[in-house]
């Protein structure tokens, strides 16, 4: 894996989203809006915009990380489809946008940006969350408690 040290998160990306916690190369990060489970990967390497330029061994785990979020995710949301993205047209970072669609959610079935304006999660709507993603994510997620 590459160096992490020297890695900080987008402002746009602090100030829109609430931190689970971490994998061996990504942290994950919930989207602030209630309407739809949606949640970024963004890896912990200083100064990448795109996925070509991660080494090949971490570009293997983020794929690795992906979709292993997608399968459990998946599953406790009972997604009719997961909608997975990589856009950086307005934030450079790169970051993964890993969201659980139903067809019956507020956006389907046009992309959940810009659609609507987002709702913000309650503080114990953020720690239920949690707690439900701690019984799939059980072994390779760190968690923290960080905002």
């Amino acid at each position: 894996m590459e160096a992490m040290k020297d890695f900080s998160l987008a402002k746009q990306l602090q100030q829109d989203t609430i931190k689970l916690g971490d994998f061996s190369l990504s942290s994950l990060l919930l989207m602030n809006d209630k309407r739809y489970p949606w949640f970024i990967l963004v890896p912990r390497v200083p100064g990448i915009e795109e996925v070509y330029q991660l080494s090949a061994e971490d570009q293997q785990q983020l794929w690795w990380e992906v979709s292993y979020i997608s399968e459990k995710l998946k599953d406790i949301f009972a997604a009719d489809k997961m909608n997975i993205a990589t856009l950086g047209n307005k934030v450079r970072q790169l970051h993964i946008h890993i969201i659980a669609r139903q067809q019956s959610d507020d956006a389907w079935p046009e992309p959940v940006w810009g659609k609507l304006p987002p709702i913000a999660y309650a503080p114990e709507a953020v720690e239920a969350l949690k707690e439900r993603l701690h019984t799939v994510f059980t072994t390779y997620l760190t968690y923290t408690a960080e905002r």
